[in-house]
């Protein structure tokens, strides 16, 4: 019963003071919080591997029962109190910090070592296997920390209320895949018995309930606002969890034509696919306009290139005032555009399409005050396919259908 005593001791003074430096973040700065968890990993991965007690259900480590499930505890406390791209701090730092735990081990065992202290030695071979558990373990939490905060949503969008059960439930759920996990890397280098997954199990289980309901009554009485946990979509979250979103800003900020400014075939390569596929799984419509600058060979040979560009440019302006603000415009090649317009039925791209010429005819001259038209070919999901490359084949089919009527027309599914 003693040990029973104090595992409970150590989680309230864990809580403790992990939540108050949470609470104090913006008087001490949120390093403070995110430093604890990264010292006391290692500690807990130690105790983990070699430190165990008898309790009655079995033999347990307070490394794992207690700080490992606390520190995921914590970590979604964080995130619940701030964000996604706060919370993402600590598992990054904690995965860099293991793998170079990793690679120092491996150097250290190439020294020769020498005994300054009387009957101790290094154990670098306990080291090497500290570091592999601990990159383990850092690989694990990572993978705990993106399924207990997008659990923690999705229960969310049934359960707007009571944030003790959803940590709870949360916990429940995600401190069982990470026992599994665990023991498998445990059983592999300490031939660890089975009575130490199940014992853990336990444990781990009443660390959740002890652990949600602390959680819940400090964000109960703090004044937590329930509404601001249901802020972004659930993939945005995932995504800035994941670093997407970086990626994301910084293909925005590429993939663009030098001339026009607007998104380039790369782009084009790359959001297609995906603007298609969301819509035909969401059971939507989505349409592909295809233009092309009539005769446009002969502005370059009468004119110039640069009189071309600026033509192209003009060409350009038209067409993005006749789009909505959803709506993706990208430079195909030369003097071709293709714009996909989510949510936008046959029909209804047919007149967008329409609209567009006879906005480049209207706007659009080349320097000796000739009109300057377009050819456009229109495809739409589902009656045309439900692929980037069926879209694309339609349109420029119906494309040159246009010019082969005369140019300067909209061609559609007849």
């Amino acid at each position: 019963m003693t040990n029973v005593v104090l595992f409970l001791c150590e989680g309230l003074v864990y809580v403790a003071v992990m939540v108050t430096l949470l609470h104090l973040r913006h008087r001490l700065g949120l390093g403070v919080f995110i430093a604890a968890l990264g010292v006391l990993h290692f500690i807990e991965t130690y105790l983990a591997a070699v430190f165990y007690v008898q309790l009655p259900f079995g033999v347990i480590s307070p490394g794992s029962a207690v700080l490992f499930a606390g520190k995921l505890m914590m970590i979604l406390l964080l995130y619940v109190k701030e964000d996604a791209a706060t919370v993402r701090q600590p598992i990054y730092g904690l995965l860099a910090g293991n793998f170079l735990t990793v690679a120092l081990g491996l150097l250290l065992q190439m020294h020769q070592t020498v005994s300054a202290v009387p009957n101790r030695s290094a154990d670098l071979a306990f080291i090497d296997e500290m570091g592999w558990l601990m990159l383990w373990g850092t690989l694990l939490l990572y993978l705990d920390s993106l399924l207990i905060i997008l659990l923690y949503e999705r229960i969310g969008r049934w359960m707007r209320g009571f944030l003790t059960l959803r940590f709870l439930i949360c916990g429940v759920v995600v401190l069982t895949f990470d026992q599994a996990g665990f023991y498998l890397a445990l059983h592999a280098l300490n031939d660890a018995p089975a009575e130490v997954f199940w014992g853990g199990w336990i444990a781990k289980m009443g660390a959740a309930v002890v652990y949600s309901l602390i959680l819940g009554a400090y964000l109960h009485f703090s004044s937590h606002s329930v509404l601001s946990v249901l802020r972004q979509p659930i993939g945005d979250i995932f995504n800035t969890l994941t670093f997407r979103e970086r990626y994301e800003d910084l293909l925005s900020k590429s993939g663009r034509d030098m001339l026009t400014g607007v998104l380039d075939r790369s782009r084009f390569e790359f959001e297609a696919p995906r603007l298609i596929r969301h819509a035909v799984a969401s059971g939507g419509v989505i349409s592909l306009i295809m233009i092309d600058a009539d005769h446009f060979k002969s502005i370059n040979d009468r004119f110039g290139h640069l009189e071309g560009d600026r033509v192209l440019k003009s060409i350009t302006d038209a067409i993005q005032a006749g789009l909505r603000p959803n709506d993706h415009l990208f430079r195909y090649g030369g003097e071709e555009f293709v714009v996909l317009c989510d949510g936008l039925d046959h029909g209804n791209a047919l007149s967008r399409a329409e609209q567009l010429r006879l906005r480049v005819f209207s706007d659009v001259t080349a320097s000796d005050q000739s009109a300057v038209t377009v050819s456009i070919g229109v495809a739409s999901t589902p009656v045309d396919g439900r692929t980037t490359r069926d879209l694309l084949s339609k349109a420029d089919l119906r494309l040159y259908e246009a010019k082969r009527r005369g140019r300067n027309c909209v061609v559609g599914n007849a």
